[in-house]
């Protein structure tokens, strides 16, 4: 098919955001382009924005305006406890379950496929928060796959060296779930990381 050229433009751009395949991209420009301009502006204006005033925490990690973050600045929050994540999402996907310790983002989406080294990371402000002494648990957040596994078991060392207790999130069958459709490594993760009730 073809499309005026500023909308196969509009089209290739929204297709390079995460999850956007051609159709839905084809979508969203259409309804961009019904949309009234003003409307139009302030979604521009607000991408702008945020691309230039959103940056990590010095601290954690996680994205912010001012440094540190509301998550840093909170008094009430569990310093004893640090969950390390991979992404900023993860971050707010945690902060849903009601998690009221503090992160430490590793903003590296770590791809063993693509030639990423472990020493890539930047850990040493991980390593000064461990140094304190505060920190007794440190929960590796990480994703349940082969990079997060290798991954998981590097910042363990790490971790340890400062005789802090290291867990990871549980692994297992999600609920609603059904047995018979589960991998064999997602059963098995079940299995080892059961619990009594």
């Amino acid at each position: 098919m073809h499309f005026a050229r500023p909308l196969e433009k509009l089209i290739d751009e929204l297709q390079k955001l995460p999850t956007i395949g051609p159709k839905t991209a084809q979508r969203l420009a259409l309804y961009i382009l019904k949309t009234p301009e003003e409307e139009v502006r302030k979604l521009a204006e607000a991408i702008i924005d945020a691309k230039s005033r959103v940056f990590p925490c010095s601290r954690c990690g996680y994205l912010t305006d001012i440094d540190p973050c509301p998550i840093c600045r909170d008094e009430k929050r569990d310093k004893s406890i640090l969950c390390v994540a991979e992404e900023a999402g993860d971050i707010i996907a945690i902060e849903r379950t009601g998690f009221k310790g503090q992160y430490f983002v590793l903003n590296k989406d770590f791809n063993l496929m693509g030639h990423d080294d472990l020493g890539s990371l930047n850990i040493k402000p991980l390593e000064e928060r461990l140094k304190t002494g505060e920190v007794k648990e440190v929960i590796l957040a990480l994703n349940p796959d082969i990079d997060g596994e290798i991954l998981a078991r590097f910042l363990a060392g790490v971790v340890e060296k400062y005789g802090v207790k290291v867990t990871r999130l549980a692994h297992g069958i999600p609920v609603g779930g059904y047995i018979e459709f589960a991998d064999e490594i997602t059963l098995r993760r079940a299995i080892e990381g059961r619990r009594e009730i």
